[in-house]
């Protein structure tokens, strides 16, 4: 078993609703179990496109997939939940980004572990911080890189509901 780390994000429909039932079909995958899930935070939409609030949590798993598999599951999850990519960084039903793959690096075709920006992104790091504030991103604790971030319009709304 592996410990994997994953970023969730939402910001159309019942996100909330949408973010719970992501984590219930990822533990309910073969191979696939959740060990770990943070708060639900409400965050400001990231990059050039108008849009609404994110609400975003970040979980662990311990999974025997690969880190290919849990990504294509990742995006099977997704789609089931309406997901389009028609404008990248637009809005979104369901995103699922696979954030660490225990201490694995990965560099394929279309995925990249550690995800490659998730040390810049404050809506990355505020949640996963909650649930493993020991983790080190390019040998930096978590703690250390987000002092260098904007973490202000972060509001944490509280646990994800049943």
């Amino acid at each position: 078993m592996t410990e994997a780390f994953l970023g969730l994000g939402s910001n159309l429909g019942d996100r909330a609703a949408t973010l719970r039932a992501a984590i219930t079909a990822l533990d309910a995958a073969p191979g696939v179990r959740v060990t770990r899930t943070s708060s639900l935070y409400e965050t400001p939409p990231w990059g050039p496109v108008p849009q609404g609030p994110y609400l975003n949590a970040c979980i662990g798993v311990e999974t025997i997939l690969s880190p290919r598999a849990l990504l294509e599951l990742g995006l099977a999850i997704e789609r089931d939940h309406g997901r389009e990519r028609a404008i990248r960084w637009g809005p979104r039903t369901l995103d699922i980004d696979l954030l660490l793959y225990g201490s694995d690096h990965v560099d394929e075709d279309g995925l990249i572990v550690p995800h490659p920006r998730m040390a810049e992104r404050a809506f990355v790091l505020v949640p996963l911080s909650e649930i493993a504030p020991e983790l080190e991103i390019g040998g930096r604790p978590i703690p250390q890189l987000l002092e260098g971030l904007d973490a202000s319009e972060i509001v944490r709304i509280g646990p994800i509901p049943a």
